[in-house]
């Protein structure tokens, strides 16, 4: 019968944010034990379902062990980084033997002392279970991939879409060619190259969308087992920072090699071109009063919770009220103590209330205002691709005919289930402000009349010019604007 171990130990680590992460910042996220998985996934702990279901329909013996994953902020302590690990790894020593290893990461996880968090687990992995066992890993594509990643395992599949609305989708397929390996029907053998770039690739819009259905087709050609695009986190200053080709063959290294060399060069040649339009806080705000239906939504992409920000920013709340905006409502603002403030009120009260503004001076000023507690809930979800995503303790405030979400989880924005879910129906509003890059787009652009992105320039350092990396080891665009693309001359590892 074959073995199976699974778990799960993600974050996206922001290494510019104030926003550290700690242990704490894991249990309020999200934290499983052994066996105490829910039934539905989480973004990063998908590998873990997917296994579930085949167990049940195979001869496999599954052995579950802890999955943890973090809201994305900044620099994770190194005590909690080591503790999260060693639990991993002694709960994979006290189910060895085993067949294969199949592990949900995120890809950008940054600790004190461990630029590679990711690589340092998968080599941890394969020490304890020697070079036969098949390691596999799904992850987010806002990742790095780094040589060691590739070295330790067979295996690794990344997320097709942003929104990573295929998540669940790229889980199943990782699992299915683990047991392919593991039973000899495939050798799996990777390849990767460096595009040299860093940029914002939603695959959504054009041409990204024509690039991913390239991808698509060139994965029913024979032998070609599995394609990821890697793009890259921009607010991570790794040495191996930025967008790479990864490409899987069934025992075919100067295939596997080829391919990432040409769909490398051929997204190099779109950098870019793959944003969406981008308006002003100012602009946006007025193209939200000029709209004569609604709901418009404008997202308020660079105070992104999902890049590890506060999301307590209100810049373009300020605008709104500057414009005497009326039936606009923010879904969310990050911002702790001013939920607990509520909660002491009571709904219905009405009650001066200070609130966001608080993490950092680029991201504007607190809001000072006489509120009505319109809604309280102690414990608040939003959906997001059949997975749910907590937005802890929530207060629905209203003030001048605006409405305001306070959380105290701190997440970005991803379907208008989070309006919902403490009582505001976001059809009837004329505006929806939301934190989000492009994870919201699914969801609301059912809803809406009108999607605007709105760049305030803050508080994620979204310009790879002024981020002033000092890990970057190699020169890339746009920071160079002509670097030195060339296959890797190194032979792809096979399984």
């Amino acid at each position: 019968m074959m073995r199976i171990f699974t778990a799960s130990l993600a974050t996206e680590t922001n290494t510019f944010s104030p926003m550290f992460t700690d242990l704490t910042s894991f249990k309020s996220s999200f934290y499983a034990a052994p066996g105490e998985h829910p039934d539905t996934p989480t973004l990063c702990s998908a590998p873990l379902i997917a296994c579930r279901e085949l167990s049940r329909e195979q001869d496999i013996t599954l052995i579950e062990g802890s999955c943890s994953w973090a809201e994305p902020g900044g620099l994770v302590n190194r005590a909690t980084y080591e503790f999260l690990r060693n639990e991993i790894l002694q709960q994979l020593e006290a189910a060895l033997p085993v067949d294969a290893v199949v592990l949900g990461l995120h890809g950008a996880m940054v600790a004190q002392g461990y630029d590679d968090c990711e690589g340092d687990l998968l080599s941890r992995v394969r020490a304890l279970t020697g070079p036969d066992t098949v390691i596999a890993a799904e992850l987010d594509p806002h990742s790095h991939l780094t040589k060691q990643r590739v070295a330790m395992a067979d295996l690794l599949i990344a997320f097709k879409e942003f929104p990573h609305l295929d998540f669940m989708d790229r889980a199943r397929e990782l699992v299915q060619l683990t047991l392919a390996t593991v039973r000899r029907q495939v050798t799996p053998c990777m390849a990767s190259f460096d595009c040299r770039m860093i940029d914002v690739l939603p695959t959504s819009n054009e041409p990204m969308k024509s690039f991913l259905g390239r991808i698509r087709q060139l994965e029913q050609q024979p032998g070609v087992l599995s394609i990821s695009v890697i793009h890259g986190f921009m607010a991570g200053d790794v040495p191996e920072m930025g967008t790479q080709l990864l490409v899987i063959t069934d025992n075919q290294p100067e295939l596997s090699q080829q391919l990432a060399a040409q769909l490398g060069m051929e997204l190099f040649a779109l950098r870019g071109q793959s944003m969406p339009d981008m308006l002003s806080v100012e602009q946006g705000v007025a193209e939200l009063r000029a709209s004569a239906h609604g709901p418009v939504v404008l997202a308020d992409v660079w105070d992104n919770p999902g890049g590890g920000v506060a999301g307590d920013g209100t810049l373009i709340l300020h605008e709104v009220i500057r414009q005497q905006l009326t039936g606009v409502a923010f879904g969310t603002i990050w911002d702790p103590m001013a939920v607990q403030l509520c909660f002491a009120a009571g709904e219905g009260a009405v009650i001066p209330l200070r609130f966001g503004g608080k993490s950092c001076a680029t991201a504007g000023e607190p809001v000072d205002k006489m509120i009505e507690v319109k809604a309280l809930r102690a414990s608040a979800w939003q959906e997001f691709a059949g997975s749910k995503v907590p937005m802890g303790a929530c207060a629905w405030i209203h003030f001048d005919g605006i409405d305001v979400i306070l959380n105290s989880n701190r997440c970005q924005s991803f379907d208008p289930s989070l309006f919902r879910a403490v009582g505001i129906a976001p059809e009837q509003c004329h505006g929806l402000v939301v934190k989000s890059t492009n994870h919201f787009y699914q969801g609301f652009a059912a809803i809406a009349a009108r999607v605007l992105y709105l760049d305030a320039k803050a508080p994620y350092p979204s310009d790879p010019k002024q981020n002033n990396y000092q890990k970057l080891t190699r020169a890339i665009w746009p920071i160079v604007e002509q670097p030195h693309l060339t296959a890797d001359e190194s032979k792809p590892g096979c399984a």
